[in-house]
Parts: C-alpha cells; sequence; structure tokens
C-alpha cells in the first residue's frame, strides 16, 4: 500500500493487508455470533440459549461453509469440507491436537491479559466465572455431537468426559468406585507438568475446578452430583493433579431399605 495515498476502502489494499483484514473480519464474526449468544443467555436464560444457538447453527452452517466452498473452489461432503476429508488419519489427529492446543492458548492469553492489566485476583474471578458459562455449553455440544438422551447417567458422563477439549491436551483415568459412583483423576496437567518443570508450584486452580467439574457433570445429568477428592492448593500425590468423585445419590427409598 503507498503510505502516501491511505487506503479509503479495504479494496485500496495491498495483498498483505487485504489479508489480515480478511482474518480480522473473521474474528468480528466470532466475537459477533458469541456476543449473541451471551446476550440470549442474559435476556432470556442458558436453556433457551442453547436451543436458540442450535436453531441459528442449523440454518447458519451450511450456507456460511457453501459460500466459503464456492469463493475457495472446494467441495462440501456430508457436511464437511472436502480438504478435510482428503486428509490422512494421521494429519486430521495432528490437525485436532493442533486446534485443541490453541483453545488452551487462548485461555491462557485472556487470563494473561487480565491478570497483567487488573491483577490475580480479577483475572481468577473473571476466569472461574467463564468456566460456569463454557463447561455447561461444552457438555451440551457434547451430548449433541454423541446424540446422548437426556439422562445418560454415569457411563454418558465418563464418555462425555473423553470428548472434552482438555481431553486431547491431558491424560486422566477413570476408577470406578461401584454402580453408583466412580472417580475420575487428572494424572497429567499440561499447565501444571509445565509449572513443575520449572520447578514452580502449582496453579492454584481449585475454585476454578469446583465450577468447571459440577456445571460440566450437572450438564450431561442433572442427578450427577461432583466431589472434590483434591485440587492445587490442596497437596496431591504424584500421579495425579486433581481429583473428583462423580456419583448419582440414591433414592430416598433405596436408602430406607
Amino acid at each position: 500500500m503507498n503510505e502516501q495515498m491511505p487506503a479509503q476502502t479495504p479494496k485500496d489494499l495491498d495483498q498483505t493487508e487485504l489479508a489480515r483484514y480478511i482474518i480480522n473480519l473473521l474474528q468480528r464474526t466470532m466475537v459477533h455470533y458469541a456476543v449473541w449468544f451471551t446476550e440470549v443467555r442474559h435476556q432470556i436464560g442458558m436453556e433457551t440459549a442453547l436451543e436458540v444457538l442450535q436453531e441459528a447453527t442449523d440454518k447458519g452452517f451450511d450456507v456460511q461453509m457453501n459460500r466459503l466452498a464456492k469463493t475457495l473452489g472446494f467441495e462440501m461432503k456430508e457436511g464437511v469440507p472436502a480438504p478435510l476429508l482428503a486428509l490422512s488419519r494421521d494429519n486430521l489427529l495432528a490437525l485436532m491436537d493442533s486446534v485443541s492446543a490453541n483453545w488452551l492458548a487462548n485461555d491462557g492469553v485472556w487470563f494473561q491479559a487480565v491478570e497483567f492489566t487488573h491483577g490475580m485476583n480479577d483475572a481468577k474471578r473473571c476466569n472461574d466465572s467463564a468456566w460456569a458459562q463454557f463447561s455447561p455449553f461444552e457438555a451440551w455440544t457434547i451430548k449433541k455431537f454423541l446424540n446422548m438422551p437426556e439422562h445418560p447417567g454415569l457411563d454418558g458422563l465418563k464418555k462425555a468426559l473423553g470428548f472434552r477439549v482438555y481431553a486431547n491436551l491431558n491424560i486422566h483415568s477413570i476408577v470406578d468406585d461401584g454402580p453408583s459412583s466412580f472417580t475420575f483423576q487428572m494424572n497429567e496437567c499440561r499447565v501444571q507438568s509445565v509449572r513443575k518443570r520449572k520447578k514452580l508450584a502449582d496453579y492454584p486452580c481449585k475454585s476454578a475446578g469446583l465450577v468447571e467439574y459440577t456445571y460440566f457433570a450437572r450438564a450431561i445429568d442433572d442427578r450427577i452430583r461432583t466431589e472434590c477428592l483434591g485440587c492445587p492448593p490442596d497437596s496431591h500425590p504424584d500421579d495425579w493433579f486433581c481429583a473428583w468423585r462423580f456419583f448419582i445419590p440414591a433414592e430416598p427409598s433405596e436408602t430406607a431399605r
């Protein structure tokens, strides 16, 4: 772009700046989508917001993807961009890991942006509140993806935990405690493992975890309750960073037997 002739419209931008502008448009689209969801949730409630989100996605995805396919010259097959289907399984798995790692990086940069400008207390407060919104949404979208019934029970929760974004980044294990409960252990946590390698203390994530796991489990099946068995700053054994017990309380009639 000629520095002495500033761009008056996007069509005046040079190739590099035009590409950057398009990326900026994509960012605006994503934020606008999130703002709509947030405002519907605020005005009408979470349950309605999820219903509206599903309707908006059903109506908008095909239209938008077909437009991009036409513009960029790729095909859509079974509702998926053909270039994705053409990738090898190893490359698809690598892409899955990369997208998941970007999600975690996005979470981190938001946390630090608040921390560096407003301090740790505000960052943790925003973080915990964000998890209160994201966890039930993630549970809802996993239930939709896996076509789960309204009450999939503890088996459904076990499966759903394996489809979280975190499951693509961390290593966890599940220990059955009986027919009505199980323990989930986070054996390797990318965030905590990095701190451990740097000889730093664990990040005190318990306040966020209490929100995250409780809300996630309840959104998968509203009968499920959550108990924290340990999460930083709590002390913990070397083989896990945090552990959570999920259970369905016995019905009153069962307790009386």
